[in-house]
């Protein structure tokens, strides 16, 4: 058979160099700074250029790796990236969780996490564990008041269904650093914590070992706000605390290193996410082998990722969906062994069936109708992607280091260093979603003024304990909350009998600055949830200041160009004034050059794009006595 000559595609265009493509770049820009226009600063505080070429992955030294092989980059499949599709029961008690746990596994799910608070006896993990093929799914207990006894009742009912406990897969959320941070209290000590540890190991290297027994809970740190980096960094120095004391007591890497698992957040930042699973595993494998580790199995992480809660939103709760299907995406991309897709209305009550269902069937969407767990490591040689995988190893391995310098995770919580750093990435997240450079649909933008809320939220549990404790608590949080507080506190105003607050934009002028700035207002009060009534535009300021009065608003907005501010701002304040005085006026846009003369005829209020629109809408509920 005659072997015909292979053509690379696209042959017949000559190759362009770098050079050539900034030129045309900079020629493109008209003189605009290249790197404010184009650079993007991270929250990790590392650059990402525009564009990557082949030849940015020159020094890169883990490219030649195969899938499933060390430093496991690629992850730990070889042949394809079947997933484990797990479904995590919100359920307390015993009978409730086993049917929805039963229902998950008959509906694609590969694995559950229970609840086994109420578990103190065979027979209730018998319960809860009816009619559940343990050699089939994993089985992971994601509370329980004691993790001994619920792996020692385990072990006890497959011996009674005489399962061997080799073919077990599955885990215990023990995580005594996690305690600490979340606590500020050891659970009794940190010696007593080491010693059932030590026993927990035991457990699984003789019974079940297939079971992980510490899990490393990144997700918390993620959850309370920290970058991407810090979430890396803490949780390789958690997992090294655990292996530097315990390897201190006379056990080796190999004793215990297998029988740990990540638990990392997987937030809206799409390419990040995927890139921050990647280059976990490369850490993973760097600081293990530090440790002395022999066997690969250490080296081998296995990764369960869960859909973060910090970014989702009461109002609007459909949008969340979208949410966790760009992170289930990220996380299935990114090689996670394991995934959780939390309910789309996990921030305001209780999950129903239709919610469940939903997290569960776009994971098997994602598998079975997008193909994502037919390649392995489908994100291998995107320039962008192993650059990202390689600028985060870089940050997450230096904080790493610097927390191993303070003395290691133990002395940085006990320190506040860790509960610092959290918190001051936390505060940059709550100033950008402020001040809308982070945006939230349907939350600090575009919101459904119609949507009601309050009557759909679950009644409050226990009171938080403010209790003071010995080092700083770790404390969640969701970036939306600021606002849904704004939200609440109007519908609740409302349902005591009083009138809602309306804002009236007074639009006149240029056409297309009166549409643009009456938009831009009705967001900005919206996310209140005020009324808003809009108008199409008056050709008199008579016509204008009669619909403002009668419209009853609380608030008159006008909206026009910065030139005709100056002509139409002044008689309207004064008309409007006289005619009542209980009427905050304000400007859409900030006319810089009249600003002082704007205000000395009457006008209250600016709101623009750099507006801190929470602060403002704050001030606006106090003036209004919401508040």
């Amino acid at each position: 058979m005659e072997n015909k000559e292979q053509t690379k595609l696209f042959s017949e265009f000559p190759p362009v160099t770098t050079e050539t493509w900034e030129q045309k770049i900079l020629a493109d820009l008209k003189g605009a700074d290249y790197k404010k226009k184009l650079v993007w600063k991270t929250d990790e505080g590392f650059d990402v250029k525009p564009y990557y070429r082949a030849e940015d992955l020159a020094g890169l030294e883990y490219l030649k790796a195969l899938p499933a092989s060390s430093p496991f980059v690629r992850g730990l499949r070889q042949s394809n990236n079947d997933w484990i599709v797990r479904q995590d029961i919100g359920a307390t008690d015993v009978p409730t969780i086993n049917v929805q746990a039963r229902d998950a596994i008959a509906k694609g799910a590969g694995a559950v996490g229970l609840k086994a608070n109420e578990v103190s006896t065979h027979g209730q993990l018998s319960e809860l564990l009816a009619g559940i093929d343990l050699s089939k799914t994993g089985i992971n207990f994601i509370s329980a008041k004691s993790y001994a006894l619920a792996l020692e009742l385990l072990i006890y009912e497959l011996s009674h269904r005489e399962v061997k406990g080799a073919k077990i897969q599955g885990s215990v959320n023990f995580d005594p650093i996690s305690y600490l941070m979340l606590h500020g209290e050891f659970y009794i000590s940190w010696e007593h914590d080491l010693e059932d540890t030590e026993y927990l190991l035991g457990i699984a290297r003789k019974k079940i070992p297939g079971f992980k027994v510490i899990t490393i809970n990144g997700h918390y740190y993620q959850n309370a706000g920290s970058s991407l980096v810090q979430e890396i960094a803490f949780s390789l120095a958690s997992a090294s605390e655990y292996l530097a004391c315990l390897t201190g007591r006379g056990m080796n890497a190999d004793d215990v290193a297998p029988y740990m698992q990540l638990s990392l957040a997987i937030g809206p930042n799409y390419f990040m996410e995927i890139a921050k699973l990647r280059a976990v595993r490369l850490l993973w494998t760097r600081m293990v082998e530090q440790y002395q580790a022999k066997q690969e199995d250490s080296l081998r992480v296995f990764i369960h990722a869960t859909t973060a809660l910090w970014n989702k939103s009461i109002y609007d709760p459909y949008v969340n969906m979208l949410r966790t299907t760009t992170e289930g995406m990220s996380a299935a991309l990114g090689n996670a062994d394991s995934v959780t897709i939390n309910p789309f209305d996990i921030s305001f009550r209780d999950s129903d069936e239709i919610s469940r269902r939903i997290a569960r069937n776009q994971q098997l969407v994602l598998k079975e109708e997008s193909y994502l767990d037919k390649i392995a490591d489908p994100g291998a040689g995107s320039y962008y992607i192993e650059n990202l995988t390689h600028s985060i190893a870089h940050h997450a391995w230096e904080l790493f280091k610097d927390v191993e310098a303070r003395g290691g995770m133990l002395e940085c919580i006990k320190s506040g260093f860790v509960q610092e750093q959290v918190e001051n990435s936390r505060d940059q997240k709550l100033m950008d979603v402020a001040q809308r450079k982070i945006i939230m649909l349907g939350t600090n933008q575009y919101p459904n003024i119609a949507e009601q809320m309050i009557d759909s939220i679950r009644e409050a549990g226990e009171a938080k304990d403010c209790s003071p404790t010995t080092y700083k608590k770790l404390a969640p949080f969701r970036i939306s909350a600021g606002f849904e507080e704004l939200r609440l506190a109007t519908e609740q105003f409302v349902k005591h009998g009083k009138k809602r607050p309306a804002v009236f934009l007074f639009t006149m002028g240029n056409l297309a600055m009166l549409r643009a700035r009456a938009g831009f207002s009705a967001n900005f009060f919206g996310c209140a949830g005020y009324d808003i009534i809009d108008n199409q535009g008056f050709s008199t300021i008579e016509e204008g200041v009669v619909s403002a009065l009668a419209s009853g608003a609380e608030v008159v907005v006008i909206c026009s160009s910065d030139e005709e501010y100056s002509q139409i701002v002044p008689e309207i304040t004064r008309k409007i004034n006289e005619a009542r005085d209980n009427i905050r006026i304000v400007v859409a846009g900030f006319p810089k050059d009249i600003i002082e003369d704007l205000k000395k005829a009457g006008v209250d209020d600016f709101i623009h794009v750099r507006s801190n629109l929470l602060e403002t809408l704050r001030s606006y509920h106090r003036i209004l006595g919401i508040a």
